[in-house]
């Protein structure tokens, strides 16, 4: 396995490491006019954890002059120095009047001489239900020392639609931290982790308890004291900005956004191969996978691995295919296709990143050329016997495939045909349903001149989660 972790935090590996040293962050979303003309004595700052509310400024009401401006998503505020008191603190939309009413308050709110807080704004301005509405909540710094070798950690569940989880360090499938509540925190000692190294944390739900994402680090700082807070949308896709995540606060500010681990499914699409065991050196990530099946979400560690795809049960290795690096936030469609018994073209790891458009309520669809002896094609509708060619869907080879960010295509039921580049007349025709909010793969599979299993498509639904996969043989 090839450890190249390239894309472990948004801000990249090298400034996140940076700013671990320096204790600065380099964002432009940095908050802006910061004002620390409010008496000394006290240190607060702010983070913005809320997925759904906009930019910010901050106010302590009585006092017509912001504390700071332009607090988005994801960005911490300066400390400010801050008289002892009872204060009030005010959120309104960045740029908005002063006088006007503000988007939330946080009711009285004690400042004692000498604190130093982190106070962290969380769930959804948009809800009115109490388990997930808007809040700011103020957590007293006190770290203990975390011993040496470690860095100490206090981890926040900030996020608003997440259930109640166990976290796994070192994904070793014992759970150290149980019952861990919605906008619930591990404690103002911190967790003792082990620095310089970088740890698998696994978030675990339900019951009984099963995994359901993975987290990898960066190697942290020896001593250094951080707040992790898990933000963002378990229903948004991971890539996305309000994508479940954690945010890494450090004694600077905002380091970054550490995505979920990169997931894989793997579709075996080659003709001739028998079923197949997928290995990463000497573990088995697929078991069992026969022609025209999705395998199960393979999560892995941002790198690039070297795929050992072994005859099922023991067999020998037909065949060892390198993926390419894949990505934190990211999920992947690794097709093989290819002929392992001697054809043309040989077997191949084909992979395809996945990256449509969600945006509209649209049906969208990209469509993968892996039948290894079929000709360059037009894809498109069928009436007649004719086809119209979708532009999107023209003169794809073997390995081609169309825009990443899927073809709109109305709800129906269609007459999708296949043809020869610049032909009109059909090899294959297929009856297909799309649906709305539909983000399909549509694999052209199989051998057009019957070397193994027959050509067909395969429909690979990643609009649900799991993905699906569907068999669609021609009319």
């Amino acid at each position: 396995m090839k450890t190249r972790f390239s894309r472990i935090l948004a801000l990249g590996l090298v400034a996140v490491m940076a700013a671990f040293t320096t204790g600065c962050s380099d964002d432009d979303d940095t908050p802006t006019n910061v004002n620390n003309d409010v008496g000394s004595g006290a240190m607060v700052r702010v983070v913005h954890a809320s997925p759904d509310a906009p930019a910010v400024d901050i106010y302590a009401e009585g006092v017509t002059k912001p504390l700071v401006t332009n607090v988005a998503y994801g960005t911490t505020t300066p400390y400010l120095n801050i008289a002892p008191g009872t204060y009030n603190i005010q959120l309104r939309a960045t740029g908005s009047d002063p006088a006007s009413q503000p988007a939330y308050e946080t009711g009285d709110i004690a400042i004692p001489k000498g604190a130093k807080i982190t106070a962290v704004a969380m769930g959804l301005i948009s809800s009115a239900d109490a388990a997930d509405q808007f809040r700011v909540i103020p957590y007293v710094e006190n770290f203990s020392a975390p011993g040496a070798g470690n860095a100490a950690v206090r981890i926040i569940h900030a996020s608003a639609d997440a259930p109640t989880v166990a976290l796994d360090v070192g994904n070793d499938g014992t759970p150290e931290i149980l019952n861990f509540g919605r906008f619930d925190d591990s404690g103002e000692a911190g967790v003792p982790l082990p620095a310089g190294v970088e740890l698998q944390i696994a978030v675990w739900a339900g019951s009984p308890l099963q995994r359901v994402t993975v987290f990898t680090t960066p190697q942290l700082p020896e001593g250094i004291e951080l707040f992790v807070v898990a933000a963002g949308l378990l229903s948004e896709l991971p890539r996305e900005t309000d994508g479940f995540s954690l945010l890494a606060i450090g004694p600077g500010g905002t380091i970054g956004f550490i995505k979920q681990n990169p997931v894989v499914f793997a579709l075996h699409g080659s003709p001739d191969a028998p079923a197949v065991d997928v290995f990463a050196g000497s573990a088995e990530l697929v078991d069992n996978l026969a022609f025209g099946e999705l395998s199960g979400a393979v999560q892995v560690p941002p790198g690039s691995y070297d795929l050992d795809f072994r005859v099922h049960d023991n067999g020998a290795v037909a065949a060892t295919k390198t993926t390419p690096v894949l990505s934190a936030g990211e999920r992947y469609l690794a097709v093989a296709s290819g002929f392992v018994g001697g054809g043309t073209p040989a077997f191949d790891l084909l992979p395809y990143d996945e990256t449509f458009t969600v945006s509209g309520g649209d049906a969208r669809v990209r469509v993968i050329h892996a039948s290894p002896d079929a000709p360059r094609v037009d894809i498109g509708t069928v009436a007649g016997n004719v086809l119209t060619a979708i532009p999107a869907f023209t003169d794809l080879g073997f390995k081609d495939a169309s825009s990443g960010s899927g073809e709109s295509l109305p709800a129906a039921v269609l007459s999708v045909g296949v043809a020869p580049t610049g032909t009109t007349t059909p090899v294959a025709t297929f009856g297909v349903t799309t649906s709305p909010g539909l983000r399909a793969y549509a694999v052209a599979a199989g051998s057009l001149l019957g070397t193994g299993e027959t050509f067909r498509l395969i429909l690979v639904d990643t609009s649900v989660f799991p993905w699906t996969a569907a068999e669609v043989f021609p009319d």
